[in-house]
């Protein structure tokens, strides 16, 4: 197996003290990947590699910047079964969901080419006599992406796609959990013509992961971070951008509710809860993790879903003969059943849909959840769902609110504009009606609020996180001054 290099300049290069890390496949315990792990040399060798790039990329004109994003559209699409193959050995993933993040994440990058030609200004009316005044975007510089390893094609596509559209340079930093998932990224970017320097790749070992984002935020060039991951490591990531005053980008961890009112479709709210709650075995941002259901239709509704969630049993990826691929560690598997050990300590009916094999963990559902239990506030990131019996309509809200985090949510009821007015009261960066939780598409604003971090990935939203506004004059009168 050749291990991952980092890309420099256009370049392969291992790691300046020769080590390597390696990542072993969740199912087999096989090495699955074995990658570069970059020193901070490394890192600040890339970050200087993406400013060196930075003055002649910034000066294409918006359709040169297009044609080389449509490139790399369709030389990331062609690697579909290099990805499918990739993704289920670092982290299990089935192909039906490898298959999506390569659709959506090439959908990235021709939304992104479709947004070079609206960067634009505008001209503000002055006071003054004779002065035009302007409102310009102009790309930042260069920018630091980390992507995690949940929806790897996907985010990082989105960690760079928006900011190469904008005129800026990139330095991606891969996860430790796919790093050959990551570097096909930039493979795929670089066989579409894109100049060396652009995007520049480095892999760090897991030990290394703080020491080596740290560099890369004190770069001097560096002007944006934009980060998908845990809250917990985007507060730190922050904190330390804070202290250099360079703006940053989070999409952090999510809580998300899905509201079933009295008046909802049971069976499209039962279809939906299923698809969020276990897609991608819940290692989603927008999983489902709470499903909030009215006491008209609760016992209905529970009945429905406990049984759909049966069928889901999980099985090894690369065989693909059961709906649920692997979780990505045994640490995950850990996590669900500590949570569900808790609530049925403390009354919760739980149900599975059968014994868990090292990281083959199936569906499980736990039904009447209270505030006692952990699972009620924590994050899960597993194949498991929380059930909440709300008291009325308002209690339903009520449960929704009560979280730190806030971003994905989801209201079902036959009065849409019923569901409307609940959708607004509920705080969160997204939230569908009759719709599930998890839903993504390229041109929309993507973000969160709340513990679950701020700024927004997705269409013209984007353009504004990943360019500077400058206010600039021109006068074309003689100047008349009080001094």
């Amino acid at each position: 197996m050749q291990p991952v290099l980092m890309r420099i300049a256009g370049k392969a290069h291992s790691s300046s003290n020769g080590k390597t890390f390696a990542r072993q496949n969740p199912v087999t315990g096989e090495t699955a990947s074995e990658a570069a792990a970059a020193t901070v040399a490394d890192a600040i060798a890339a970050a200087d590699a993406a400013e060196a790039a930075l003055p002649a990329w910034s000066s294409l004109g918006p359709n040169a910047r297009r044609t080389a994003l449509l490139k790399a559209a369709d030389a990331l699409s062609a690697r579909a079964g290099s990805f499918i193959e990739t993704m289920a050995a670092e982290i299990g993933a089935t192909k039906a969901w490898a298959g999506f993040n390569v659709m959506l994440a090439s959908s990235m990058l021709r939304e992104a080419a479709a947004l070079t030609t609206q960067i634009s200004g505008e001209v503000i009316p002055s006071d003054k006599p004779g002065c035009l005044a302007m409102a310009i975007r102009e790309p930042a510089g260069v920018v630091v992406g980390i992507a995690p390893w949940n929806a790897p094609v996907i985010l990082g596509v989105r960690a760079l796609a928006t900011p190469l559209a904008c005129g800026n340079t990139v330095v991606f930093k891969a996860s430790e959990i796919c790093p050959r998932t990551h570097g096909l990224i930039v493979e795929a970017l670089e066989d579409a013509g894109l100049p060396a320097g652009v995007v520049n790749l480095v892999t760090n070992a897991p030990e290394d992961a703080g020491e080596i984002v740290g560099a890369l935020i004190d770069h001097p060039a560096v002007r944006r971070i934009n980060f998908t991951g845990s809250t917990r490591v985007g507060r730190v990531i922050a904190e330390r951008a804070a202290r250099q005053l360079k703006p940053v980008l989070l999409e952090l961890g999510g809580k998300a509710p899905l509201l079933v009112l009295k008046d909802a479709d049971v069976d499209e709210a039962v279809k939906a809860a299923i698809f969020g709650a276990f897609f991608n075995q819940g290692q989603i941002c927008m999983s489902t993790e709470r499903i909030i259901v009215a006491p008209e239709i609760a016992d209905e509704f529970v009945s429905k879903f406990t049984a759909r969630a049966a069928e889901l049993k999980a099985g090894d990826p690369s065989e693909g003969k059961a709906p649920l691929g692997a979780v990505v560690d045994v640490r995950t598997v850990q996590r669900v059943e500590a949570l569900i050990a808790d609530a049925r300590q403390k009354g919760a009916v739980v149900t599975s849909a059968g014994a868990t094999e090292g990281v083959l963990m199936p569906a499980q559902v736990v039904d009447r959840v209270t505030s006692e239990m952990e699972i009620y506030s924590e994050e899960s990131f597993g194949p498991v769902v929380a059930i909440l019996r709300a008291k009325d309509e308002e209690d339903a809200i009520r449960l929704a609110n009560d979280t730190e985090y806030g971003l994905s949510a989801s209201v079902f009821s036959k009065d849409t504009a019923r569901a409307l007015s609940v959708a607004r009261r509920i705080r969160s960066g997204i939230c569908h009606v009759n719709g599930p939780t998890v839903h993504d598409e390229a041109q929309m604003p993507f973000g969160g609020t709340k513990a679950s971090g701020y700024g927004r990935f997705g269409g013209r939203a984007g353009i504004a996180e990943f360019t500077e506004l400058r206010w600039i004059t021109m006068e074309t009168l003689p100047g008349a001054f009080p001094l």
